[in-house]
């Protein structure tokens, strides 16, 4: 009968100890997907060679990866506080976090 109880008590403390690493790698998905979210955003324009938009007015769309992470971090920030002019770039950083722009920075930066 001891054994029993020990083993439960073994059991339900094994149990209380998963569920912080649980919830952490429930976040570490969650983060992931997010970014990965941004990424997909950024390559509809960025990621297809050649690519000229028409909005505002037509022009190449620079490549980004492999660029320096400093850089970009720096001109999406600027995007963001509207030191830079472009409708469609600002929008898209006005909803990016520091630490969105970091990691992608971060992401595009490793990329050629």
């Amino acid at each position: 009968m001891l054994l029993r109880t020990h083993a439960a008590g073994v059991s339900a403390c094994l149990l209380l100890a998963a569920a912080p690493l649980a919830a952490v790698a429930q976040d570490a998905k969650a983060e992931a997907g997010s970014v990965q979210g941004h990424i997909s955003m950024c390559t509809g324009c960025h990621g297809i060679p050649g690519y000229k938009t028409a909005y505002p007015v037509v022009y190449h769309v620079p490549k980004i990866g492999g660029q320096s992470p400093a850089y970009l971090a720096s001109a999406l920030k600027a995007y963001r506080a509207g030191d830079r002019q472009h409708p469609s770039m600002r929008g898209i950083a006005a909803g990016l976090s520091d630490a969105d722009i970091e990691k992608l920075a971060a992401y595009y930066g490793g990329t050629k």
